[in-house]
C-alpha cells in the first residue's frame, strides 16, 4: 500500500506565495508521473501541473508562469511552488502519483488534499 501525504496549505494574501509538498511512502519500486490537481467548491477537479520521472512538466493554462512543479526522486516527493497567488487559486489541492509496486503493477494514488485559501 502506498500513501501520499500533502502539506503546506495555508491562508495567504493575494500576490503571495506558497510551497506545497507531497511525500509518497510505502512499498515503492518506482514512481512514474506525479502531479497536482485542485478542486474549488462547485467546480470540477482540474490539473494544476504534472511531472514525469524524467522531469518533463506540463501546466494548466491558468497557472503557467506562476507555478513551478518539481520532484525529488530520492525522497519520493513532489513539490509545487506557487507565486503571484490569486483568489481564484483558492481550492483543495491534491497530489497524485503512478506507482510501480513490488508486484510490478502500476497503480494510481491520490493524496487526501490540502486547503489553499487566497484572500483578496
Amino acid at each position: 500500500q502506498v500513501q501520499l501525504v500533502e502539506s503546506g496549505g495555508d491562508l495567504v494574501q493575494a500576490g503571495g506565495s506558497l510551497r506545497l509538498s507531497c511525500a509518497a511512502s510505502g512499498t515503492i519500486l518506482r514512481i512514474n508521473g506525479m502531479g497536482w490537481y485542485r478542486q474549488a467548491p462547485g467546480k470540477q477537479r482540474e490539473l494544476v501541473a504534472s511531472i514525469t520521472s524524467g522531469g518533463n512538466t506540463n501546466y494548466g493554462d491558468s497557472v503557467k508562469g506562476r507555478f513551478t512543479i518539481s520532484r525529488d526522486n530520492a525522497k519520493n516527493t513532489v513539490y509545487i511552488q506557487m507565486n503571484s497567488l490569486k483568489p481564484d487559486d483558492t481550492a483543495v489541492y491534491y497530489c497524485d502519483a503512478y506507482v510501480l509496486g513490488s508486484d510490478f503493477a502500476t497503480r494510481h494514488y491520490w493524496g487526501q488534499g490540502t486547503q489553499v485559501t487566497v484572500s483578496s
